[in-house]
């Protein structure tokens, strides 16, 4: 099943349509305000054009606990500055936590092995449990609780205990060196560690007690560290550690309470990619984060209470916090740690399921590997349960939308959706009362005020190719905008990273354009765009050709500076048993000369055997371009195989 401009893969039936979220907040908006809104395309031009309203209701539909305040939008006009909900009081744990009943919370999946679920209620009870343990330790507002953790229960509790009292949390994955984790939690001194004593990963046992050692060494903020045995080997001699099921159970039994504290109170610190340097510390608040996740769930994923929300993330990727808020939701949590090809690339199909499974999220690398593995799922699999496909990480490319209606399931609504950690959540994303076109985001987000402008800040039509693309932008705020950077008390590095280039408006550094759909297409990373002749070209532009080839296992471009111009270098990591021969290379040119255009046919092509990537699977373009110039790269540890950056040096193919 292929879709054209005319004709769009998926479109929702008028029944799910009417049936939806979407329609029902749309009816609050128009009886509330005396509107008579009647499509998603006006709902969004009036949620931008009147912010205060439109979160204002997002509040009230989705039934925020707290005190919501008489201001909605103070200093409107201010970006950075805006401040959302500037009198409520409301607690992150307790929006999550807001049913304690024997209904399912939490599943938990490590490569195929499934643990007992937790109840609602037992969700609550060891929150509680932690909770009274923190408060014994001294932990009070602003502390920062920090974990080291593989995607399981666990790790969900510590968070809502540290939100219930108003710490800090911030977390990062054991497959982080120690480097890496002192490179993060080293900024913002922790007093409390949570930590794994190991984890799984594609079949294998990796104990984590010699890394441990190291960073509860290396961080002197640290006041207590509490170990789970997620191998079963506990805390061992550890320095300031005991044991987490010890803990839970000699705690004191007391009732949960949950500090209510602004709107902007610190919620999560988390990290940019740190592949240029050390990481920012981004400090997101407990009502932007929760308002912003709750619009996306309740409205752009139609999320009912029941349903099951699954996300393949690590705790180092701001999926995971996004995943997390689907409690607030009433969802079930489908949480799953390890490798996603562990014992088989059967595994997160066997999973859908076996947990009945609606939303589905994974990334578009995903998508490609399952498509490259020959597995159609649609015939080994029932996937009845599975109405939604999330996708996010790197663009989804058009024929991965192909893969899904044609092997994975045909009544799916696959949304590809992009934002970022800065934002903690997305600038565009899926609609469940749109269709889907092929290779297309469906639509900008509601209450994002989001543009595509050329280089100097004007926006670009949409719907005219190469005529359509430049920067992404955001041009009014909105409440998921961070606090701040840790330790950037004047804001400096904040406005550099984000208001720099164009004063006002928030620049996130994707190369997009908006198509005649009204759909988003994101080209890649601005710093990662190649310039051959001063011609922008987006890198994804290239992946999407080269890796439809079978034998080409995965791709990275970046521009190679060359006689006083940029010469465009791609690399690919071939498929065992095939060979970049000179009749590949010139399958490949010619791929991506008729799929793309000339200017995109790369001058030199070499393969490779491995491509470095960031800690949540996303390729380093920038990080291979400073090799192969010469430059130092300054931050390994940002990177889950630092080794392959070796392969790319002093290479003899870009001499000539």
């Amino acid at each position: 099943m292929t879709g054209n401009d005319d004709t769009p893969l998926w479109m929702p039936s008028a029944e799910a349509v009417a049936a939806s979220n979407m329609m029902a907040f749309m009816g609050l908006v128009n009886e509330r305000h005396g509107l008579s809104l009647g499509g998603y395309d006006a709902l969004h031009a009036w949620s931008v054009a009147n912010p205060a309203l439109f979160w204002d209701a997002v509040w009230d539909f989705a039934g925020v606990i707290g005190d919501k305040g008489d201001a909605v939008l103070a200093d409107a006009d201010m970006m950075p500055g805006a401040k959302f909900f500037p009198e409520a009081r409301l607690n992150f744990a307790e929006n999550l936590l807001r049913e304690e009943g024997g209904e399912i919370a939490l599943l938990f999946n490590n490569e195929g092995e499934m643990r007992e679920p937790v109840t609602r209620a037992g969700l609550r009870r060891d929150v509680a449990r932690f909770a009274a343990v923190l408060k014994s330790w001294g932990v009070t507002e602003g502390d920062r609780v920090a974990a080291f953790m593989p995607n399981c229960p666990e790790t969900i509790v510590a968070m809502l205990a540290a939100a219930s009292i108003g710490a800090v949390f911030s977390s990062c994955s054991p497959d982080f060196g120690v480097k890496g984790v002192l490179d993060r939690f080293g900024q913002i001194e922790p007093k409390v560690l949570v930590a794994c004593d190991g984890y799984r990963y594609a079949g294998k046992v990796l104990p984590a007690h010699e890394k441990l050692g190291e960073i509860v060494a290396g961080l002197p903020s640290l006041k207590h560290v509490a170990i789970v045995p997620f191998i079963g080997e506990g805390k061992k001699d550890l320095a300031k550690a005991e044991d987490w099921p010890a803990l839970l159970e000699g705690a004191r039994e007391e009732e949960l309470s949950f500090a209510r504290l602004p709107f902007a109170h610190p919620l999560y610190i988390m990290y940019s990619s740190g592949t240029t340097g050390i990481p920012k510390c981004i400090v997101h608040s407990a009502g932007g984060t929760l308002l912003q996740h709750l619009k996306e769930h309740r409205l752009h994923c139609d999320i009912r209470p029941g349903e099951t929300l699954f996300y393949f993330t690590t705790c180092g990727w701001m999926m995971w916090n996004w995943l997390v808020s689907g409690l607030a939701a009433g969802a079930t949590l489908a949480l799953y740690d390890g490798s996603p090809f562990a014992p088989s690339e059967r595994v997160l199909f066997d999973y859908i399921d076996a947990a009945k499974i609606d939303v589905f999220g994974t990334s578009a690398k995903f998508i490609d590997a399952v498509k490259k593995s020959e597995l159609k799922p649609r015939e080994t699999h029932d996937l009845s349960s599975m109405r939604m496909i999330l996708s996010t990480g790197s663009p989804l490319v058009p024929e991965s939308f192909d893969f899904v209606y044609e092997d994975v399931k045909k009544d799916v609504a696959l949304c590809s959706i992009s934002g970022g950690t800065d934002i903690v959540s997305c600038f565009v994303l899926g609609s469940p009362v749109l269709p889907v076109w092929r290779g297309e985001i469906q639509a900008k987000g509601l209450g994002m005020a989001v543009e595509v402008c050329d280089e100097d800040g004007r926006p670009l039509p949409q719907g005219q190719g190469e005529a359509s693309k430049g920067e992404l932008v955001c041009t009014r705020p909105f409440p998921s905008m961070p606090v701040g950077f840790w330790n950037d008390s004047d804001g400096a590095k904040y406005r550099s990273a984000y208001f720099e280039r164009f004063p006002g408006v928030w620049c996130h550094g994707d190369y997009a354009e908006i198509t005649g759909h009204g759909g988003i297409v994101i080209h890649g990373r601005s710093d990662a765009t190649l310039n051959p002749g001063g011609v922008r070209i987006g890198t994804a532009e290239i992946y999407a050709q080269v890796e439809q080839l079978p034998e080409v296992q995965e791709a990275l471009a970046i521009g190679q500076d060359w006689q006083g111009d940029v010469r465009v270098v791609l690399f690919v990591v071939m498929k065992e048993g095939a060979a970049l021969d000179e009749a590949m290379e010139k399958r490949i040119r010619e791929r991506i000369r008729s799929g793309a255009s000339p200017r995109h046919v790369p001058a030199k092509i070499v393969a490779v055997a491995d491509i470095p990537r960031t800690k949540s699977g996303k390729i380093t373009e920038l990080a291979v371009r400073d090799i192969v110039h010469g430059r130092e790269v300054k931050n390994r540890e940002a990177l889950a195989n630092p080794e392959a950056l070796a392969l790319f040096r002093d290479l003899p193919a870009l001499s000539s």
